[in-house]
């Protein structure tokens, strides 16, 4: 699948409280404080911690963030260390349930901005501010290869029925999207998105709701007994989530991911965990 590579970011530029359960160093050289020129001038930014920026994510979202063997991949994870670098600052995770996560950034205190596949919707848009977008997702249902009662051709009108439990994480686009397209059904929430691929492999869902790129991911490397029987072209747009009383941290991430577009490295990391 090659349609959500976004060929120009600039193009659209001009478009939690939840436990904390670990941090993680990830690069970046040491600073104290940095700057970021605006439209209007220059502004100094902070962080929570002197010369690191703490970024909070759940890491159970593959391909964008995942823990293997403690470590903190996928491509959120190699762009907010690629972030970190360009501000000469070291990168750290902050490990919290996704939809902890907008709530912990308005509330301060435990992470600099939230970097966790954050599609940015208006809710979020009146908590947090929002970086330049650098990924664009769909939406997506995945059911068991045996469930012959939800197919491709019926999907639709088969996953809206009173008997049906589609699996979706807290606070994502994909509950929102099931309970506006589907709402005859019942929807069962999980605080992490494998649980929702577990709740189907355990029969406790018959359907799982959530973003394109995550849900092929998971049936190509752990889920081959099910399969998508229904795509949506939501448009998402992935973005960093800030608090709004950091304008000029916004303004200097938004300074790192131009760069990084310009000089190629955000393509290079996108083909690098996209596949």
């Amino acid at each position: 699948m090659k349609n959500w590579k976004m060929t120009k970011l600039a193009s659209i530029a001009t478009l939690a409280l939840a436990a904390t359960l670990g941090l993680a160093a990830c690069g970046g050289a040491p600073a104290t404080e940095g700057s970021a020129s605006t439209d209007e001038g220059s502004g100094e930014f902070t962080t929570l911690t002197e010369g690191t920026i703490a970024f909070a994510t759940s890491p159970d979202y593959p391909p964008f963030e995942n823990l293997v063997d403690g470590e903190y991949v996928g491509l959120d994870m190699d762009l907010g260390r690629a972030i970190a670098e360009e501000l000469g600052l070291e990168c750290e995770y902050v490990n919290i349930d996704f939809d902890g996560i907008v709530p912990a950034i308005v509330a301060g205190g435990q992470a600099d901005a939230g970097l966790s596949g954050i599609s940015i919707t208006p809710d979020r848009e009146d908590q947090v501010d929002f970086s330049t977008p650098y990924y664009v997702d769909n939406q997506a249902v995945a059911v068991m290869n045996d469930n012959t009662a939800i197919t491709e051709d019926n999907a639709t009108e088969a996953l809206n029925q009173e008997t049906v439990r589609i699996a979706v994480q807290s606070g994502s686009t994909g509950e929102e999207h099931a309970a506006e397209y589907f709402p005859n059904a019942e929807l069962v929430s999980f605080p992490n998105f494998t649980d929702c691929f577990a709740a189907v492999q355990a029969g406790q869902a018959d359907a799982v709701c959530g973003n394109i790129a995550v849900v092929e991911q998971m049936l190509a490397e752990a889920y081959d007994n099910e399969h998508v029987v229904y795509t949506s072209a939501t448009g998402e747009e992935y973005a960093i989530a800030v608090s709004k009383d950091n304008p000029e941290l916004l303004a200097a991430i938004n300074e790192a991911i131009e760069t990084l577009d310009e000089n190629g490295t955000l393509d290079e990391l996108i083909s690098a965990n996209m596949g």
